[in-house]
């Protein structure tokens, strides 16, 4: 099966890494299309050698010229399906599947909350575009039941819908004591100190300011390794100073995924979360919760506000887990008593299982199968 895999951007990102993993596990010939900023993503899915990558280099959301060429694009390819990630890419890429005679258009989405989408308000207008080019497409795939429920309730028919969860390499995130002593070091994290771990988009959704805040209350040795980049780092830093954290908070940036052990490289996630002690997520809105999943692998207790991934697992599955309120307070009080817990030989939760890799690659085959041949899948619920 040929299969072109139409996506907003490839910088970092978590559906962009997404994809990244999904190609090396997907039984498909795959070509990828980013409709702009092929970032350091498209530079790994290139060195991987699972697809081919081509830039459309659209200069904005208005950038209609785009749709011309990317319809030449799909029909030059003779595809047998189009697979569209992230908002703009979903409109314009059935937009373009559609003109260029593919009707087998699957969309994944990746981010979608109750009152915001990808990190943006949701808007009427929003909505109801969304809906538009949700018609011309044949299946939509939610990445959590909590997705797949709002769709329906915007308007999207259950027959349209298939749940098909992230995955992970769980094999990646196996803690490595060497990891973690290598990554304290890289980051002049004490040897002792307790280190409460955010991953994510440095933007006001993620609410990181309510993690700063449960912190200022915790004995000095309880340290703060956010990961991630965006727009809200600077007030993040200025609310760090404000709280005199600014020697127990360390921001390192944005995080491969892949080995960070070369000379002169930045640690990668893995690494990243080796160095934790705990990994919280303050964040009340979230559509999946890849990073927390991550954690779990890791073998790290996590603390979270919404997480459909672990609220997804029976309940008896759901160690090292624990649900808190978008609450300094709540927050500060489950760290309190996590602090002095012995972390040194760790080992994952069993649970991550349900999240690997290839079982949603294979979930997802299933669903292109079912779309190309016409069948009605399974209703997800």
């Amino acid at each position: 099966m040929r299969v072109l895999h139409i996506i907003t951007g490839l910088g970092v990102g978590g559906a962009e890494q997404q994809l990244r993993l999904l190609l090396r596990h997907q039984a498909a010939d795959c070509d990828v299309v980013t409709l702009t900023n092929a970032g350091t993503v498209a530079d790994g899915i290139v060195a991987d050698g699972t697809a081919r990558v081509s830039d459309l280099g659209m200069s904005g959301n208005r950038d209609v010229a785009a749709l011309p060429r990317l319809s030449r694009l799909i029909k030059g390819g003779r595809y047998d399906l189009v697979h569209t990630h992230l908002f703009r890419a979903c409109l314009y890429g059935r937009i373009a599947a559609r003109t260029a005679g593919v009707r087998a258009v699957v969309a994944t989405e990746h981010s979608l909350g109750d009152t915001q989408m990808e990190g943006r308000r949701l808007t009427a207008g929003v909505r109801g575009l969304y809906l538009v080019g949700e018609r011309l497409g044949r299946m939509t795939v939610a990445v959590s039941p909590a997705v797949g429920q709002r769709l329906h309730r915007w308007g999207v028919p259950r027959q349209r819908i298939r749940v098909v969860p992230n995955g992970i390499d769980v094999g990646r995130f196996r803690f490595d004591p060497d990891a973690r002593a290598r990554t304290r070091r890289h980051l002049d994290l004490p040897e002792h100190a307790f280190v409460v771990g955010g991953v994510g988009r440095l933007a006001r959704g993620k609410r990181f300011d309510v993690l700063l805040r449960a912190v200022s209350q915790l004995p000095d040795d309880v340290v703060v390794l956010l990961v991630g980049a965006g727009e809200q780092e600077q007030e993040l830093r200025r609310l760090a100073d404000r709280l005199a954290l600014t020697d127990r908070v360390r921001f390192a940036g944005e995080a491969e995924h892949e080995d960070g052990r070369a000379a002169g490289r930045a640690p990668d996630l893995p690494s990243l979360l080796a160095a934790m002690d705990a990994l919280a997520s303050p964040s009340p809105e979230e559509a999946f919760g890849l990073a927390l999943v991550e954690g779990l692998a890791s073998g790290l207790p996590v603390l979270y506000t919404s997480c459909p991934a672990i609220d997804g697992l029976p309940l008896d599955e759901r160690t090292d887990a624990s649900h808190c309120p978008s609450d300094p307070d709540a927050f500060a009080q489950v760290l309190f008593s996590l602090r002095g817990r012995d972390l040194a030989h760790r080992t994952a939760a069993a649970a991550v299982q349900h999240y690997s890799i290839t079982r949603s690659a294979d979930q997802l085959m299933d669903v292109y199968a079912s779309v190309v041949s016409g069948l009605n899948p399974k209703v997800s619920p």
